[in-house]
């Protein structure tokens, strides 16, 4: 639906798209004799839908049908593991972010995880437009006997396609949460000339792709080594307090994909959605 502005006489007038939004809501625990973690509740609405691949680890497959977001868009997700339940979360595809004529596209995103209870949230790349703007959350409550593998990454337009991100927006807002006690408040906020913004040597360097890991399991510090030798010289990690922080960056998609993927392989311990190898 269109929807027509007041306009002076004589003026062509404004036209207002509708914008898309979504919301899905999802809940699994641990189910049966061999206690099996299967879905317990869905709520789906909008342009957001989930899909349940028949594998053997429980996985859930986020489907943006609006092919992508703009400007005043939004899309709000929620997943419940119940204790002792292990869930994987990823998307469909890349997510595109289209340029704005103004407002930012909206995504929010919240993870709740009982006791011995296993979450692993990986979307693939979000992909962001030269003029796109993103305001993204990601809040998670788990507790502290939890497994957690989280990770978000960001392209600055496809270079294959020539493309170049000058001007845009990116806020990015990560809450953790541990026994109901905050571990981890990370924000990061890219605006105005992007393009100098994340040239400079205290930003990207140059980088046109970037990721961000978090983890928790009982391995603690044992698998750093291993993990610092997949991420090489663009990359670090550190551990404390029982979670482990991971940073990377990259000068393409395909050089991110390299190091990530077998990153994110090395500190799963159910492996990665089948959609990351696709």
């Amino acid at each position: 639906m269109l929807i027509d502005l007041p306009r002076e006489a004589g003026d062509v007038p404004l036209v207002r798209a509708q914008r898309a939004h979504g919301e899905a809501r999802a809940t699994f625990g641990p189910t049966g004799p061999r206690g099996e973690t299967r879905l317990r509740h869905l709520h789906q609405a909008g342009a957001l839908k989930l899909r349940f691949p028949r594998v053997a680890q429980a996985e859930a497959v986020l489907i943006n049908t609006a092919g992508g977001l703009t400007g005043g868009d939004a899309l709000r997700q929620s997943f419940e593991v119940e204790p002792g339940g292990a869930l994987r979360v990823t998307t469909q595809a890349c997510e595109r972010i289209y340029r704005s004529t103004g407002a930012d596209a909206r995504v929010s995103t919240c993870l709740t995880v009982a006791p011995n209870a296993a979450l692993s949230y990986l979307p693939q790349e979000t992909i962001l437009f030269d003029g796109g703007r993103l305001s993204r959350s990601l809040d998670v409550d788990a507790a502290s006997s939890s497994r957690l593998l989280l990770c978000e990454s960001v392209v600055l337009g496809r270079e294959a396609m020539g493309e170049s991100v000058t001007t845009g927006a990116l806020r990015d807002r990560w809450r953790v949460r541990r026994d109901g006690q905050l571990i981890l408040a990370d924000d990061l906020k890219l605006g105005g000339d992007m393009a100098e913004l994340t040239g400079r040597n205290a930003s990207l360097g140059a980088a046109r792709a970037f990721a961000t890991v978090f983890w928790q399991d009982e391995r603690g510090e044992g698998v750093l080594p291993a993990l610092r030798e997949v991420l090489g010289p663009e990359g670090g990690a550190s551990h404390i307090d029982g979670f482990g922080m991971a940073r990377l960056v990259a000068p393409s998609y395909y050089a991110l994909r390299k190091r990530l993927v077998p990153a994110l392989a090395l500190l799963s311990q159910v492996g990665l959605p089948r959609v990351w190898s696709l």
